[in-house]
């Protein structure tokens, strides 16, 4: 049996955007409330009965939060262009880096309405 656990969470954070379209705002300096989720699949651990213990990505998870909770995004190193895409693929690395094996992680602006989603 294949199941999957997840961990939401979110964080404050400004940044700047070169665009196209909606370029005017989008060049100064912002900010949004950033959701985000990060799942680990698998099959659970007969002796425990759980994928991961929730509590271990809960600690992985402000970690990777610290990094971009009231910060400039375009200045957090190893991120990129502060993108939805960029964030989904800086916190799964983040995450895989400090030894979380994530299947899964979502990024997304619930007052926008925009989404973005990495898969392993």
């Amino acid at each position: 049996m294949n199941l999957e656990i997840s961990q939401k969470f979110f964080f404050d954070a400004a940044h700047r955007l070169l665009r196209e379209i909606e370029a005017e705002g989008s060049r100064r300096i912002h900010g949004h409330t950033y959701h985000a989720e990060v799942a680990v699949r698998g099959a659970p651990n007969p002796a425990t009965g759980m994928v991961m213990d929730l509590g271990l990505i809960r600690l992985e998870v402000e970690k990777v939060r610290a990094l971009l909770d009231h910060h400039f995004l375009d200045e957090v190193a190893g991120l990129g262009i502060p993108t939805l895409e960029n964030l989904c693929a800086f916190i799964a690395k983040t995450m895989r880096e400090l030894g979380l094996p994530v299947s899964r992680v979502s990024v997304w602006r619930e007052a926008l309405g925009d989404r973005c989603t990495w898969y392993a």
